[in-house]
C-alpha cells in the first residue's frame, strides 16, 4: 500500500527515523527482528527535498506539533486584539492589515519548512489565505454573524423536527406531505380504429403530353390491407371500371411509402401513391384488412382530367393608334375556367387581367363551394353523368383600343381550371424549363408595333390667299407633315396624294372641274420639299405613312399664280421758287404696275459731283417722287430698275431712258445741327445751339424763345458762315422752353418761313441731398462688423454723385459715391457721425440740407454677464464665493445680462467631493430676459466651483476675444447623521420610575453641537412623544428616556431630526433603523393570527411579554400540558385535529404569578380523496365509448377538487398534462363519465376549512385555511 503513486496535493507517508532505515529495531530482550524493505519515495514527487530541519533534531510529528502549537498561540494573540477593538474602539483596518500580513508570511512560509504533510499546493494555499482573510475582516470590523441561524438552518438539514401540540417531537415533512390524503388513479385506454382515404389533401391531377402518369394517394391509417377496390368513370363516355390493388402491389406501395417514415409500425398511417395513367374520376370504392373485414372508408372522389392549356391565334402585328387589339385566346380546360394574361406597353407592366368562363353544364359541382368530398351520387355512382367534367375548348377574344404608339405584348400567365389544376406560363418562361418543346408549343404571347396616324395640312396658303410666283419659277408646297401624338413629324416617307386644276379651267367658285385626275408624290419627313410651278387650283386628299393612313388637315387647297412684271411710267413737273421765279426741283408722278411694296432705284448726279444712288418704296400703285436739292447746280436724274414683293429681282429700265436733267438754284434755309429734339440744362445758365444756313450768303436769321406763353423775338443780322453758333440769355425760370427759327433771308432778298424748333428744359431746381430715417430718427443701432445701410433722399435728375464723411474719424477723408435711385442708400461698416458734404446730379451741381445732413450709426451692444451683488456673495481674488449650504438645500445664483435676449449660457461645474474623486461636467441654459437664476447643485457635498465660458444672445454668438469667464465657488455641507449603535435590539424597562432603566447608545455624524428630535411610540396609541435633546457636545450619546413617557407595554423608539453646527438637518426616513423597549409589569400571550380555525400542518404562534423564560399552560383534547418558552415568541405544530385552549403564562421574573386567559383554537383534519378507491385502475374503451371514475372524499364538505388527464405512461418518457378540469362534491363521493384516453388523477382537494394539492408552489406543497 506504501508504494501506491501519490498526487501531488496528497498527504506524502510519514518518514521512518534514520535508525529505521538502516533495519535496526532493538527490543528489549535484544533480540533483532527480520529487515522489513521501507517504501519506496512516491513516483509523484521525483524533485522533493529534505525538510529544512532534519529529521535527526527534531522528528516529523513533533515538527508539525510545534506547527499546530504556533497557530493556536496566533489564534489565542488575534482574540485578544478582538477584545481590545470591541472595548477600547481601536483602528479596525491596522488591525485588519496587521493579521492579513502575518497569515500570508505564516501560510505562505510554511511550506517553506518543507514538513511532511503539512506541503500544499499553491492552490491550497490561495484558498487558506482567503478563507484567513475573510475571518480577518469579519473579526476586525465587527460583522455580525448570524450564527444562530445558521447553525438551526444546517441542522434543519439532517434533523427537521418541531414541538408539535402534544409536546413531542415530529417531523414537520410527514405532517406537510402526507401522501395518504389523495390515492388512486384511472387510466384510460381507446383501442385504435383503421381507416383509409383517398387523395385526403384534395390535390388535383391532370395529364398531358409532358405527364403521362399521375400518383394518387391512399391514405391508411391503423391497418394493414390486403385488397383495395377503386372505381373510374370515364368523363368521355361516362362508363365505369372498377381497379384492383392485391396484396402483392399493395406491399410493394407500402414499401415506397416506409422510405418517408422514420418510426413505422404495421398499423402506422402511410400514403400509398397508385400510379394512373388515364383521366377520369376515381373513387374508393372498397378495402379489406388482413382480417378480411371491410375498413372504414371516408368518402373522397378525386378528378384526373387534362391538363389546362391555353395559346394565343395570332393576327397581324402593324397596328395604328385607334386601332383594336382584334386576337383571340383559345382555351382548352375544364371548367369553370380562369386564365389570367398580363399587358406590356414600351416595356412597362400595364396591369394584369384575369377572365373567367362558367361551365356550359350548369350542375357542374365544381361550378360551387364543395361541402364534401363526393362529387356524384353516394348510392348509385355507376349511372352517374361525369360530361360536367370534360375538357372545355373556348375562344376568348381581346378586344381593346390601342392608344399609345410603341411597342404593345399581351402575355398569358397562368390558366386554372374548375378542379384546382394551375399551369404557370409565366415560370416556365422564366426557368425556360419547356426549350425542348419549343417547337412544339403553340404561341402565348401576341405583339404589336402600334404607330401614331400622319397629319397634312398646308400652311402659308389657302384659297383666300393665293401662292404667288414669278413666272417660269417653281416654288415650294408648303406643305406641314405632323402626326397624332405629338407635333412632330412622323419618322419615314409620306405618300401624299392631292387634285390639281389649272387656271383655264377651276371654276369660278374655285372648285375643281369634272374629270381632274389625281396625282401624288413622295414625301420624306427630314429634308423633303415638293416643287410646284404650274399655275392652278391644288387641294390635299389623302396622306398614308408607311404603316397607316392619316388625315388631311384644314387649310388643305391652295391657289398658285403668275401675277404681271412690274413697271413704271413717269411725268414731270418743275418746282418754282415762289419769291425769285427760280426752279428748286422737281416734282416726278409715278405709275406702277405690279404687285406691291415696290422698290424704284435711280441716281442724283451733280455736275461736276459725285453719283448718289437713291431708292425709292411705294405701298401704292400712284405716287410723286419730290426731288428737291439743297444746292444750285445742273442735276441729272437716271432711273434704272424696279422690283416688287413677287419680282424681287430688280428688272431694268435703262430701254426706256428714263433720264431727267435740271438746273437749281434752292432758296435760303436754315436748321440746327443738334439732331436731339429737347436738351436740359441748369437754372440761371445761357444756352448755345448751332444752326446750319443755305443759300447765298451774307444771312439774316429770325428765332423766337418761347416760355410759359410768353414768346422773346430775336434777329441776327450779317451772318457770313454758313455754321452759326446761337446763344440765348440766363434761364432764370425753370421749365420748358422752345426756341423756334421763324426766318432765314439771304443775298437774294427773299425770306423764307422756318418751322425748325427745339425744346430746353430748364431744372426748377438745383439738385438737393439729405439723409433719410429710419424708424423716425436718423441714427441706427445695428450689430457690429455687419453692413450698414444709410438711406437718402435725392432730389434732381439721376445719377447723382454724393461726398460725404465719418466726422468722428478724425483721420477720414471724404467718400464720393454714385447713386441712381432717389431712395438709395449709403453703404458703411463703421460705427460713427457721417456728414453729406457736396451733391451733383445728371445735370447740375446742388446742395445738401443741412438739417438732414447728419446720420449716427451705433453698434447693438455684445451680450454680457454679471453676476448679482448681494449679501450672500463676496468677491475673493477675483472669485464670487457664495454662501454655505447644506446638502440637500435650494439654492440659485441672480446673474443679469447685457445685451438682446434670449440668452444662452454655457458653464461648467467642478464637483471636489469630501469623499472620492472630482467630476466636471458642462452645461447649457437659455433666459428669456435680462435676469436668470441658476440653480446650484447641492445633492452632493463638497466644494462646488460653476465657471460661466461662454454667452450668446439673439444678436451675437458667443466670441471668446470679447468674454472674460466668471467664477463661482460654493461650500456645501453633508447633512448629519445619527443611528442608534444597536438597531433593533429591545431594552427592558420597569413601570417602576426608581427601578432605573437602560440607556440607549446614539452615534452621530457631523459637526458638533449637535440638536437630536427622537420620538417615542407606544404600539397601542397612534399620537407618538416627542423629546428634543439639544446641545449635543460629541458624536456618541446615550438616551435615557424619561419614565414619564413610558407606560406597560412595547415602546418604539426613533430618531426623526438630527441637526449640526452648519445648521444642516436630515429628516430621518421610515427605514432608519429603530430600537424597542418593553415595559413589563406581568407576562401577557396574545395570539398573532386572529383566526381560530386551523388545519393540520399548520403553526400556531403567540407573542408573549415578559421576562423569558416563560411557562405556558395550556390544554389540547381536554389533556393538560405545560409547554416551557425561551423567547417571546410561542409556535406548535398542529400534528392531529382537535381543540387547543391557552390557559395561564408565567415569566422568569413573576414565576409565581400567572397571567390567566383562555385563547382557544380549532385544529381541523386535512381533506382526502380516493380515486377508484385508492388503487390505480386500467379501463379499455373503443372510439365514442365511456369510463365511470369515482371520486370519494374525507373531510367537511362542500369539497372542491382538482383533476388531470395526462398522456398514457410510457416507458422511459414522462407523462404530458392534457387536460386540466375541476369539479365540486355537496357528498362524500362523485362518479364522473369520461370518453378521452389518459391518466386520470386528482391533484388538488379542498373542504370546507382545509386544502392540500400534490402541485408545488415555489417548492412548498400548496394548502391552505378556508375562510
Amino acid at each position: 500500500m506504501n508504494g501506491t503513486p501519490r498526487l501531488r496535493s496528497a498527504y506524502p507517508s510519514t518518514p521512518q527515523a534514520r535508525q529505521k532505515e538502516d533495519g535496526q529495531y532493538g527490543t528489549a530482550s535484544g533480540v533483532s527482528l527480520p529487515k522489513v524493505p521501507l517504501p519506496k519515495e512516491s513516483t509523484a514527487q521525483p524533485d522533493a527535498q529534505a525538510p529544512l530541519i532534519p529529521f535527526n533534531l527534531v522528528d516529523a510529528p513533533s515538527q508539525r506539533f510545534y506547527v499546530a502549537f504556533f497557530y493556536l498561540a496566533l489564534l489565542i494573540w488575534r482574540l485578544c486584539d478582538y477584545y481590545v477593538l470591541v472595548s477600547d474602539e481601536t483602528d479596525s483596518f491596522q488591525l485588519f492589515m496587521k493579521w492579513v500580513v502575518i497569515d500570508g508570511v505564516v501560510l505562505y512560509g510554511l511550506p517553506g519548512l518543507r514538513i511532511p504533510w503539512l506541503q500544499w499546493s499553491s492552490t491550497t494555499m490561495t484558498v487558506l489565505f482567503a478563507l484567513h482573510a475573510i475571518v480577518d475582516y469579519i473579526l476586525m470590523f465587527r460583522v455580525s454573524i448570524p450564527l444562530e441561524a445558521w447553525l438551526v438552518a444546517f441542522t434543519q438539514l439532517f434533523y427537521d423536527r418541531e414541538l408539535a401540540v402534544s409536546e413531542r417531537r415530529v417531523k414537520v415533512a410527514n405532517v406537510l406531505n402526507n401522501a395518504s390524503l389523495i390515492l388512486g388513479k384511472q387510466i384510460i385506454h381507446i383501442l385504435p380504429e383503421g381507416s383509409a382515404m383517398l387523395n385526403p389533401n384534395q390535390t388535383a391531377f391532370c395529364l398531358d403530353a409532358l405527364t403521362a402518369s399521375v400518383d394518387l394517394p391512399i391514405w391508411i391509417n391503423q391497418t394493414n390491407p390486403i385488397l383495395i377496390e377503386l372505381l373510374r368513370i370515364d368523363v368521355d363516355t361516362n362508363t365505369n371500371e372498377t381497379l384492383v390493388i392485391q396484396a402483392k402491389e399493395i406491399q410493394r406501395l407500402k414499401k415506397q411509402a416506409d422510405k418517408q417514415l422514420s418510426n413505422r409500425t404495421p398499423t402506422s398511417p402511410r400514403h400509398l401513391r397508385y400510379p394512373v395513367r388515364r383521366t377520369g374520376l376515381y373513387r374508393l370504392q372498397r378495402v379489406l384488412d388482413e382480417s378480411k373485414l371491410e375498413v372504414q372508408r371516408r368518402l373522397s372522389d378525386t378528378l384526373v382530367v387534362h391538363c389546362p392549356s391555353a395559346h394565343v391565334r395570332a393576327v397581324p402585328k402593324i397596328k395604328c393608334i385607334g386601332d383594336l387589339s382584334d386576337f383571340y385566346i383559345q382555351v382548352d380546360a375544364t371548367p369553370p375556367i380562369h386564365i389570367k394574361y398580363s399587358k406590356t406597353v414600351n416595356n412597362e407592366e400595364n396591369g394584369h387581367a384575369v377572365l373567367s368562363i362558367p361551365p356550359k353544364n350548369p350542375v357542374s359541382p365544381l361550378a360551387h363551394q364543395r361541402t364534401s368530398g363526393a362529387l356524384v351520387s353516394k348510392a348509385s355512382p355507376n349511372e352517374a353523368d361525369v360530361s360536367w367534367a370534360r375538357s372545355q375548348s373556348t375562344r376568348i377574344s381581346v378586344n381593346e383600343s390601342l392608344g399609345i404608339n410603341g411597342h404593345w405584348q399581351y402575355l398569358i400567365d397562368e390558366i386554372q381550371d374548375g378542379c384546382g389544376n394551375v399551369v404557370d406560363y409565366g415560370k416556365r418562361r422564366l426557368g425556360n424549363t419547356h426549350r425542348r418543346h419549343a417547337s412544339t408549343e403553340l404561341p402565348l404571347e401576341q405583339t404589336f408595333s402600334v404607330y401614331e396616324r400622319p397629319r397634312a395640312a398646308l400652311q402659308g396658303c389657302d384659297s383666300q390667299h393665293a401662292l404667288q410666283v414669278p413666272k417660269g419659277k417653281s416654288i415650294h408646297l408648303p406643305l406641314r407633315i405632323s402626326s397624332t401624338g405629338s407635333e412632330k413629324v412622323a419618322p419615314g416617307s409620306h405618300r401624299i396624294s392631292y387634285l390639281f386644276t389649272s387656271n383655264a379651267r377651276f371654276l369660278s367658285n374655285q372648285e375643281h372641274a369634272g374629270g381632274t385626275e389625281l396625282a401624288s408624290f413622295i414625301f420624306e419627313s427630314h429634308g423633303s420639299n415638293y416643287e410646284v410651278h404650274e399655275p392652278g387650283l391644288y387641294t390635299l386628299q389623302s396622306v398614308e405613312s408607311s404603316f397607316c393612313a392619316g388625315e388631311i388637315l384644314e387649310p388643305s387647297s391652295c391657289l398658285l399664280s403668275n401675277p404681271p412684271e412690274p413697271n413704271v411710267s413717269i411725268e414731270t413737273q418743275s418746282i418754282p421758287d415762289r419769291c425769285a421765279g427760280n426752279s428748286i426741283g422737281l416734282l416726278v408722278d409715278l405709275d406702277l404696275t405690279g404687285t406691291p411694296p415696290f422698290r424704284l432705284s435711280y441716281n442724283i448726279r451733280r455736275r461736276g459731283g459725285p453719283v448718289t444712288p437713291k431708292v425709292a418704296e411705294s405701298e401704292l400703285l400712284h405716287t410723286q417722287l419730290e426731288l428737291r436739292p439743297t444746292h444750285s447746280g445742273h442735276y441729272t436724274y437716271e432711273f434704272l430698275g424696279i422690283s416688287d414683293s413677287v419680282y424681287q429681282e430688280p428688272r431694268s429700265l435703262r430701254n426706256q431712258n428714263l433720264v431727267l436733267e435740271q438746273d437749281v438754284k434752292p432758296p435760303a434755309s436754315a436748321r440746327f445741327l443738334d439732331a436731339y429734339p429737347s436738351r436740359k440744362t441748369c437754372i440761371g445758365e445761357p444756352v448755345s445751339l448751332g444752326v446750319q444756313l443755305s443759300g447765298e450768303p451774307p444771312w439774316r436769321l429770325d428765332y423766337e424763345l418761347i416760355h410759359h406763353g410768353r414768346r422773346q423775338k430775336h434777329k441776327t443780322i450779317g451772318i457770313e458762315s454758313n455754321i452759326h453758333t446761337l446763344a440765348t440769355d440766363e434761364l432764370k425760370t425753370g421749365g420748358e422752353y422752345s426756341l423756334a427759327l421763324s426766318a432765314v433771308t439771304d443775298n437774294s432778298g427773299c425770306k423764307v418761313s422756318l418751322e425748325q424748333e427745339t425744346k430746353i428744359e430748364v431744372a426748377l431746381q438745383r439738385p438737393k441731398a439729405s439723409f433719410g430715417l429710419v424708424e423716425g430718427q436718423r441714427s441706427i443701432l445695428a450689430l457690429k462688423d455687419r453692413v450698414v445701410k444709410l438711406p437718402l433722399r435725392l432730389q434732381g435728375e439721376p445719377p447723382w454723385t454724393v461726398q460725404y464723411r465719418n466726422i468722428d474719424e478724425p483721420d477720414g477723408g471724404i467718400t464720393s459715391a454714385v447713386f441712381k435711385n432717389s431712395n438709395d442708400a449709403i453703404d458703411v461698416v463703421d460705427a460713427g457721425t457721417y456728414e453729406l458734404i457736396h451733391v451733383n446730379d445728371g445735370t447740375c451741381p446742388g446742395n445738401v440740407d443741412t438739417g438732414a445732413n447728419r446720420f449716427t450709426v451705433k453698434w447693438v451692444p455684445r451680450p454680457g454677464v454679471q453676476v448679482s451683488e448681494s449679501a450672500v456673495i463676496e468677491v475673493v481674488r477675483g472669485k464670487h464665493v457664495k454662501k454655505e449650504i447644506c446638502e440637500g438645500d435650494e439654492d440659485a445664483l441672480e446673474i443679469s445680462f447685457t445685451g438682446t435676449p434670449p440668452f444662452d449660457l454655457e458653464y461648467s461645474h467642478d464637483i471636489k467631493p469630501e469623499r472620492g474623486s472630482q467630476s466636471s461636467t458642462t452645461k447649457k441654459f437659455t433666459a428669456g430676459i435680462n435676469v436668470a437664476s441658476l440653480r446650484m447643485e447641492s445633492s452632493e457635498a463638497g466644494t462646488h466651483q460653476y465657471q460661466i465660458s461662454k454667452i450668446s444672445d439673439l444678436s451675437y454668438n458667443h466670441n471668446p476675444r470679447q468674454f472674460s469667464p466668471i467664477s463661482i465657488e460654493q461650500r456645501v455641507h453633508a447633512r448629519p447623521s445619527a443611528a442608534f449603535v444597536e438597531g433593533g435590539k429591545t431594552y427592558k424597562y420597569c413601570k417602576e420610575e426608581d427601578a432605573g432603566g437602560e440607556n440607549v447608545p446614539i452615534a452621530l455624524k457631523g459637526e458638533p453641537p449637535f440638536h437630536l428630535e427622537v420620538e417615542v411610540r407606544h404600539h397601542a396609541s397612534s399620537k407618538p412623544e416627542l423629546v428634543n435633546i439639544p446641545n449635543v457636545d460629541s458624536q456618541k450619546y446615550n438616551l435615557h428616556i424619561s419614565h414619564r413617557l413610558l407606560s406597560l407595554g412595547t415602546h418604539t423608539v426613533k430618531i426623526r431630526k438630527v441637526r449640526d453646527a452648519h445648521g444642516c438637518q436630515r429628516q430621518m426616513d421610515q427605514e432608519t433603523p429603530r430600537v424597542q423597549v418593553n415595559v413589563a409589569e406581568v407576562p401577557s400571550i396574545s395570539a398573532l393570527e386572529s383566526q381560530t380555525d386551523y388545519c393540520i400542518g399548520d403553526r400556531i404562534s403567540y407573542m408573549l411579554a415578559g421576562s423569558p423564560p416563560f411557562s405556558v399552560f395550556y390544554t389540547f383534547n381536554g389533556q393538560e400540558r405545560k409547554a416551557a418558552a425561551p423567547t417571546t415568541s410561542f409556535r406548535r405544530l398542529a400534528e392531529k385535529p382537535g381543540e387547543f385552549t391557552i390557559n395561564a403564562v408565567a415569566d422568569q421574573r413573576s414565576a409565581d404569578c400567572k397571567a390567566h386567559t383562555s385563547i382557544t383554537k380549532v385544529i381541523h383534519e386535512m381533506p382526502s380523496v380516493r380515486v377508484s378507491k385508492g388503487r390505480t385502475a386500467t379501463v379499455d374503451i373503443h372510439e365514442g365509448g365511456e369510463a365511470e371514475i369515482m371520486f370519494e372524499f374525507g373531510g367537511t364538505p362542500p369539497f372542491e377538487f382538482t383533476y388531470t388527464r395526462s398522456s398514457n405512461p410510457q416507458k422511459g418518457k414522462k407523462p404530458q398534462i392534457l387536460d386540466t378540469k375541476s369539479d365540486v362534491s355537496y357528498e362524500f363521493s362523485k362518479t364522473i363519465l369520461a370518453s378521452d384516453e389518459g391518466m386520470y388523477e386528482v391533484v388538488a382537494i379542498k373542504d370546507r376549512f382545509c386544502s392540500f394539492s400534490t402541485q408545488k408552489e415555489h417548492g412548498k406543497t400548496g394548502r391552505k385555511l378556508l375562510t
